[in-house]
């Protein structure tokens, strides 16, 4: 018995490790290319994108753990949703921070003009000063404090998708496929919530009929 729990301890902390530097293999995958020199003929806007891209995937990655939850009925997930989700903000504060210094040269002037002309922009800052909150309030102890606060405040997640969605939306050049693609992954997330939540009330309903 003492050799079981010993070995599930050594499993989950195996576990953890994992998801914890899963998601840092991006980043360093970007570094080391940075160090080659093989970020193609615009490594900046190479370093922006990725950066982005990865702040979207482990967002889109967070929503999607409570779904496959209920579909799938397995929990382990969700010991890891708060962790991706900080996750997505590190890859938004890096993919900002990467706009400013690579692509404006940490010039307030030209960032004047950026948010007049790629109006994108705001959206994406909106959705990151959204998302900094939920970062702040993502611990046990601040769960605590605020109740069920803490739940109305983390539904800003909903929001911010739909404006991380507009961001990428509003840069589309020519080729649609990658923000037809997220877009498709955050309908099903977002109508599965909606779908559970009907089935949910449903349930309610008919419980109050019963009784």
């Amino acid at each position: 018995m003492a050799k079981a729990k010993t070995k599930s301890r050594w499993l989950r902390y195996a576990e953890w490790w994992l998801v914890f530097l899963l998601p840092l293999v991006p980043l360093g995958l970007l570094t080391y290319n940075a160090w080659i020199f093989n970020l193609g003929a615009d490594p900046a806007q190479e370093i922006v994108h990725e950066t982005g891209i990865w702040a979207i995937n482990l967002l889109w990655i967070t929503l999607a753990i409570t779904p496959l939850r209920r579909m799938f009925t397995f929990s382990w997930p969700m010991r890891y949703r708060r962790m991706l989700g900080l996750y997505s903000l590190f890859y938004a504060v890096v993919h900002l921070l990467a706009f400013a210094a690579f692509i404006l040269g940490w010039r307030w002037d030209l960032l004047l003009q950026e948010l007049v002309e790629r109006p994108y922009i705001v959206v994406g800052a909106a959705a990151l000063l959204l998302l900094i909150p939920l970062g702040v309030t993502s611990t046990r102890g601040m769960q605590r404090r605020l109740g069920r606060n803490w739940l109305r405040l983390h539904k800003l997640v909903y929001p911010i998708a739909l404006l991380v969605m507009v961001h990428i939306i509003w840069q589309i050049r020519s080729d649609f496929g990658e923000q037809l693609l997220y877009g498709a992954i955050l309908t099903v997330l977002l109508g599965s919530r909606v779908y559970f939540y009907l089935q949910k009330k449903v349930r309610v309903m008919q419980a109050a009929r019963a009784a």
